[in-house]
């Protein structure tokens, strides 16, 4: 990561309330620095340059971080980590699971988690629709997954009783949230604000209504 990068980084983070001890920026970098080096051969990701992959990246996954819910967290269609790693990067005593339908992507995944040494998190290779986890997740999160109508029927059956479908949007998404199904409760859509990111973006909360769940 170059110095105006690590600069931007520092100040994104001080932006949105986080720590800056030198282990986690480090670590931070690395995960970059990881995601530039397989970028060259996987097409991990099509933001060029260390900065720009900064704002849209790490710290667009962090603006997230406090509207988490619970201890256990899925990361539907995690990709090349997003917002998944740099959020567990932070969030040490939660539990994380990146889910991913790319082989390739997971193997990155892996990766990160060994080079990084995050014991929180695992990676999974398989579809959502095939997903069958051991318990609900307390939080289940996407990152330009899919509608938000086609979001809260595929991660369903992944969920806790309560739990907490947060799907991550650009502009606010009013035509996605008249379609959403019957039994789909809003519970709120915050206006984020990421540092160094100029363009819209929006988190959607909703859950899934008591009898509607299963």
């Amino acid at each position: 990561m170059d110095v105006e990068a690590e600069a931007h980084l520092l100040a994104g983070l001080e932006v949105l309330g986080l720590d800056t001890r030198p282990e986690r920026i480090a670590m931070q970098q690395r995960y970059l620095a990881l995601m530039v080096r397989w970028n060259r051969v996987h097409n991990l990701t099509a933001i060029q340059g260390d900065k720009a992959l900064v704002s849209h990246h790490l710290l667009d996954s962090l603006s997230i971080q406090r509207n988490l819910h619970g201890r256990s967290i899925l990361d539907v269609g995690s990709g090349a980590g997003l917002p998944g790693i740099p959020l567990a990067i932070y969030q040490p005593d939660r539990r994380f699971t990146l889910l991913d339908a790319s082989a390739k992507r997971v193997r990155f995944q892996r990766q990160c988690l060994l080079e990084l040494a995050l014991n929180n998190v695992c990676a999974v290779h398989e579809r959502i629709e095939r997903y069958s986890p051991a318990e609900g997740f307390d939080t289940v999160v996407s990152r330009a997954f899919s509608t938000l109508a086609d979001f809260a029927l595929a991660a369903r059956h992944t969920l806790a009783p309560d739990g907490h479908l947060l799907a991550m949007k650009g502009r606010y998404p009013a035509d996605e949230l008249e379609a959403l199904p019957r039994g789909v409760r809003v519970h709120a859509v915050h206006a984020l604000q990421v540092p160094g990111l100029d363009a819209q973006r929006h988190l959607v909360d909703l859950g899934w209504e008591a009898n509607d769940h299963n």
